[in-house]
């Protein structure tokens, strides 16, 4: 878990490193030996931006490849840049945008016998899921909770977000569950 310290030196760090792209100026240097090791072992994040309570951006990734705190910097531009589902946020939006970062745990594999049992288990409100079999991959963050909070619509929803249909089932699929410590507010 991240100290109040450590969350407020990351959500700085991905509001000064978005600023820094719409100015065209130097993004925030990061010199790793000055921070705790909680930002600098590798982690995995998710940031998202939304505008107006809507959502404006959110990227992130799965499996940690890089310091946490470079992670959130990496994911925080891309966000607000290159986001396929909308244009790059503009100067005029930045002032008005919120930004949450949620810092993912260790997905752990789900096991179940057939569809049923699988809902029997999920945590609603709670669960963060990873949804793969053969080329189908998806995953939701617990936030998603807040607008799809049945069950059933939730793994429906993530089922077409991976490209199956809804009433899609394999006995190859694979589940993992996480949780998330999620932190941010507005960046003014």
């Amino acid at each position: 878990m991240l100290t109040e310290i450590e969350q407020s030196i990351l959500s700085k760090l991905a509001k000064e490193t978005i600023k820094a792209k719409i100015d065209n100026s130097e993004p925030p240097h990061i010199i790793l030996e000055n921070y705790s090791d909680a930002l600098t072992s590798l982690g995995c994040c998710f940031v998202t931006l939304d505008l107006n309570d809507e959502l404006r951006g959110c990227i992130g990734t799965l499996e940690p490849y890089q310091p946490l705190i470079e992670d959130v910097a990496e994911h925080a531009i891309a966000a607000a840049f290159r986001d396929p589902r909308f244009p790059p946020l503009s100067e005029k939006e930045y002032p008005n945008i919120s930004l949450e970062i949620s810092v993912l745990n260790t997905p752990t594999p789900m096991t179940f016998k057939n569809e049923q049992n699988l809902l029997e288990q999920i945590m609603e409100g709670k669960d963060g899921l990873i949804l793969e079999d053969g080329n189908y991959r998806g995953t939701f963050l617990p936030a998603v909770w807040e607008g799809l909070p049945n069950k059933k619509d939730f793994w429906q929803q993530l089922k077409q977000k991976a490209g199956m249909p809804f009433d899609y089932w394999s006995d190859t699929l694979t589940v993992h569950r996480y949780g998330v410590q999620k932190f941010g507010g507005s960046v003014t």
